[in-house]
């Protein structure tokens, strides 16, 4: 059932008036086979490519500061650089999403291209702790935040029916930019040194960033339809969380991504620490990029098909599987192995579903960025402390003979338990009946 043909009842007293079918909007037809609606599908392909996609690599940079530029600080310490980058991409998502429902993409796109591509750049002649913070994780990351948002609601507003497939397709640019990235950033670190490899980095996004300007385009208005005016309180739309099935799904994305980040952040830095080679532990980062370009793409067509709660619940319980059956239980060079290629496929969908859920939930494309920056504004501060937390385990961890890691992966493991109950309130209060979870059907 599609979001426009949908009246849901967000209070469990009835129909919310917000949530109602639109009939100005009704009145045009859904765009799924648009040529603009395509190229703009290739334009959030780069956008997230440079964007995710970077984020994606942040556990290169975690275990490389912690034996280079910052090898002097704890795990815990240096964990602020990745997590605090992570977190400055979804705050982004809230402020530029209220921007983008007034301004449109391709502002957006150009301010998130100066701000990423340029603490890519300030980054390059980094040296100390406080300089890497700034330019890393709150300048370049607050780019990637306007890039990632543009990007992906920008094709959301072009499909209905293909939603899920356009948004996979979107997000495997983040996949593959992950892949590409994580095999050869370190080695440009080593062939050519740090500053250098930032700056190559840099030039490639911002070529990419050219083609994302070119081809990013926001779905038209029905002629007679005008924009409600600005308001400063739609860069923190907090008023949508009081709808039941946004601050449902808000919740539950909060709790998942606790821990979904977690083996993207630290399976390098246990491998190296269990004996594994750089290079071989890196590679784990390749293979679990590598196979969630699947995982980003799959989940979206099947819930075209079966419903993107249900799809997105069964690979969220996937992946909780995959950490308390093969992470915590086989601690060794072949297990990490396999969980990296079996976890990237798993959590893939975590990137393409949650803007796709954010969309279901919206009755008004015209105001999808402010319905996805309200669920993003409750998913930073999960991935704000997600990392540190993860690093003061790993030290309580350290007394463990087995497996020094355990209790990072138990955290890693409940957080997204939790969050996948969430999602089954979430479908609950999207279908009208908030307290019974059970209750089967396509949604």
């Amino acid at each position: 059932m599609h979001d426009a043909e949908k009246v849901t009842s967000v209070s469990g007293r009835g129909p919310h008036p917000n949530l109602t079918t639109n009939p100005i909007t009704d009145e045009l037809p859904p765009l799924d086979k648009s040529l603009r609606g395509w190229l703009a599908v290739v334009g959030g392909f780069c956008c997230l490519f440079v964007s995710f996609g970077w984020i994606t690599c942040i556990g290169v940079f975690q275990a490389y500061y912690s034996s280079h530029q910052l090898s002097n600080y704890s795990a815990s310490t240096v964990g602020w650089i990745p997590s605090t980058e992570t977190f400055m991409l979804f705050l982004g998502v809230p402020i530029f999403g209220g921007l983008f429902d007034r301004l449109g993409p391709t502002v957006i796109l150009v301010i998130g291209t100066v701000l990423h591509v340029g603490g890519l750049l300030g980054a390059a002649s980094c040296h100390t702790y406080g300089q890497f913070f700034a330019t890393q994780s709150i300048v370049s990351a607050m780019g990637t935040g306007a890039i990632f948002m543009a990007g992906t609601t920008a094709v959301g507003t072009w499909f209905r029916a293909r939603r899920g497939l356009a948004l996979g397709l979107v997000s495997a640019g983040s996949a593959l930019g992950a892949v590409i990235g994580t095999a050869v950033i370190p080695v440009l670190f080593d062939r050519i040194g740090f500053p250098w490899t930032m700056r190559a980095v840099a030039l490639t996004y911002f070529v990419f960033m050219i083609v994302a300007i070119a081809t990013t385009s926001r779905r038209q208005q029905p002629s007679g339809h005008s924009p409600s005016p600005f308001r400063i309180s739609r860069l923190i739309p907090v008023s949508l969380l009081m709808f039941r099935p946004v601050y449902t799904l808000a919740v539950a994305c909060f709790f998942y991504f606790l821990g979904v980040f977690i083996p993207y952040n630290y399976l390098v830095v246990e491998a190296e620490d269990a004996g594994d080679g750089e290079h071989s532990a890196n590679n784990l980062l390749v293979i679990l990029s590598a196979t969630s370009t699947v995982g980003r793409v799959m989940p979206g067509w099947l819930g075209d098909r079966y419903g993107r709660f249900n799809t997105t619940i069964a690979f969220s319980i996937f992946s909780v599987i995959l950490v308390l059956c093969v992470w915590i239980a086989a601690p060794w060079k072949t297990g990490r192995i396999v969980f990296a290629a079996l976890y990237g496929f798993g959590s893939g969908t975590f990137v393409s579903m949650v803007p796709t859920l954010a969309a279901q939930v919206c009755p008004d494309m015209s105001q999808y960025g402010q319905y996805l920056g309200a669920v993003y504004l409750i998913i930073a501060p999960s991935v704000l402390i997600a990392q540190p937390v993860g690093g003061v385990l790993v030290d309580a961890g350290n007394g463990e003979r087995r497996d020094s890691y355990v209790w990072l992966k138990v955290f890693c493991a409940l957080g997204m338990i939790v969050g996948v109950v969430g999602f089954l309130f979430a479908r609950a209060a999207y279908r009208g009946h908030p307290w019974n979870i059970w209750k089967g059907g396509k949604a």
